[in-house]
């Protein structure tokens, strides 16, 4: 495993790791994925030949395993995959997170413009409206460390991203959130440019560390990005076949912990429904080891989110459930237990509203009265919802022994 300062890591957010990719793997890297962007180059065209990704927006993405893309790569592409097993990457990944095995969570590329774009926002890498406040992540890292860290890995050089260090331990100042308000991309006081070589890796804190994207222009961009954890979703893994075995077998192990977490997920909502403290504190624990109190507040915020997801499939009528919660818990969000409408069969609809009667007062103490805003967060609208502030003094235990008066 190679050596890597964790505590700076905690302490600054954020590391820059020189030659992520061997030199001698670049140019085969380059290749493999210049092949992977003209192919989903093709497929945005066929699907929208005015509007696509490609021809119109400020960062055209691919992702491996989105299914026209992992359907097609072969033998020939693997070095597309196999980076992510570098051990300047996954290593470094491993050692940051204490996770003996961690898993490859996202593997996707970030490409130029076809025409100026300027600037993106500062933003942290956060939508509380479906997710949980920005305390809630600072606690939980402070208290055991990061559940996620998220890579920009140029495969030519780079300057774009900016970061903000040490904030994704805190608020924005007053002096950032008036910025932010008056202009979302303008520099920020202490903002560092990450200036990566061809090769080189940023490795940070997401989601909340404070950063930019400072200049989305036509100058050749291809910028891998994705990050790990101990959990995955990937939509299609048909290329495992042409994948060395150990790697083949890493997916499938990281998907079989992931199927384990589905089902600790449902084992840790049914003792909710039947009213089990113990039980469900057994289950989050096992759901995510080693976190401690202020982590298994976060897991319980993430599981009422959860069950907001889970009830709308079943469409029970939620009393003013905004449009974007709505479309924004749609799908599957691994980080935070949102594991799809698969999983939400599993529930019937009288479950989900059981669940919902234990869940409901937290859900209320996770609002204000009012809409509010602030900026500097994915979410760029009002709302009820706080951005930042958890419930104060709030443990799980408290939102076990609030079950006695929603029976």
């Amino acid at each position: 495993m190679p050596s890597v300062d964790r505590d700076r890591f905690l302490e600054e957010g954020y590391l820059i790791i020189r030659d992520a990719i061997p030199a001698d793997k670049l140019e085969s890297v380059r290749r493999s994925y210049e092949t992977l962007v003209e192919r989903q180059v093709e497929i945005w065209r066929s699907e929208d030949p005015a509007g696509n990704m490609w021809d119109t927006h400020k960062q055209p993405r691919i992702n491996l395993t989105a299914p026209s893309l992992a359907t097609y790569i072969d033998d020939s592409l693997t070095p597309a995959v196999d980076v992510w097993f570098e051990e300047n990457i996954r290593g470094v990944s491993t050692a940051l997170l204490e996770e003996p095995d961690a898993a490859v969570a996202g593997m996707m590329m970030m490409c130029n413009p076809v025409t100026d774009h300027g600037p993106s926002g500062w933003h942290r890498d956060l939508h509380p409206i479906d997710t949980a406040p920005l305390q809630g992540y600072i606690d939980d890292i402070v208290e055991t460390g990061p559940r996620y860290v998220q890579w920009n890995i140029p495969l030519y050089d780079d300057s774009v991203l900016y970061v903000i260090p040490r904030s994704h331990l805190r608020y924005s100042t007053a002096e950032e959130t008036e910025m932010l308000k008056e202009d979302l991309g303008q520099p920020l006081p202490g903002g560092v440019q990450t200036h990566l070589e061809a090769g080189d890796g940023v490795v940070y804190c997401s989601p909340p560390i404070l950063h930019w994207g400072s200049n989305y222009s036509p100058l050749r961009r291809r910028t891998l990005h994705g990050g790990f954890s101990t959990y995955t979703h990937h939509a299609d893994l048909s290329f495992k076949p042409y994948l060395p075995q150990d790697q083949a077998d890493a997916f499938e192990r990281w998907e079989r912990r992931t199927e384990t977490m589905h089902q600790q997920t449902e084992t840790a909502l049914r003792a909710v429904i039947d009213g089990d403290g113990d039980g469900y504190l057994e289950a989050i624990r096992k759901l995510h080891p080693r976190r401690g109190e202020k982590g298994e507040l976060l897991t319980t915020v993430f599981l009422c989110k959860a069950t907001i997801a889970i009830g709308l499939t079943k469409e029970l009528s939620f009393s003013e459930v905004p449009a974007e919660l709505e479309e924004r818990i749609s799908g599957t969000h691994a980080a935070s237990f949102n594991w799809g409408e698969a999983f939400a069969d599993r529930f019937t609809a009288e479950e989900a509203k059981a669940l919902w009667r234990r869940f409901e007062p937290l859900d209320a103490l996770l609002q204000m009265e009012e809409e509010h805003f602030v900026p500097g967060f994915q979410q760029r609208t009002p709302m009820r919802y706080h951005f930042n502030d958890m419930p104060e003094g709030y443990t799980a235990a408290d939102f076990i022994e609030s079950w006695e008066s929603t029976v």
